[in-house]
C-alpha cells in the first residue's frame, strides 16, 4: 500500500481516471487492484506519460537577432526545468 499523501485530496479521483486513460492508450494492461504481473518498465512508462502530459513545455525555441550591423538571425533554444514544491 501506498505512503505517498495527496497534496490535493480531492483530485485522486481524477488522477486515478487519467492513470488508466494512459495506459489504455499505451496498450499496458492496467487493471484496478494489483498488478504484480506486470513489470515496473510497464508501470513507469505510465507514470512517466503521465508527467509528461501533465508538465508544461520544457523547451523553446525561437529566432533571435544577432550583431547589430548584419542583423544575421540565429536560431536559439532554451532548456529549464519545472519545480514543483
Amino acid at each position: 500500500m501506498s505512503r505517498n499523501k495527496a497534496v490535493v485530496p480531492e483530485a485522486k479521483a481524477a488522477l486515478d481516471a487519467f492513470k488508466y486513460e494512459v495506459a489504455n492508450e499505451i496498450g499496458v494492461p492496467l487493471s484496478k487492484g494489483y498488478n504484480g504481473n506486470l513489470t515496473s518498465y510497464q508501470n513507469g512508462s505510465v507514470g512517466g506519460y503521465m508527467v509528461n502530459s501533465m508538465t508544461p513545455e520544457r523547451h523553446r525555441e525561437f529566432t533571435r537577432k544577432q550583431g547589430m550591423v548584419n542583423m544575421e538571425s540565429i536560431r536559439v533554444r532554451y532548456t529549464y526545468a519545472v519545480a514543483f514544491g
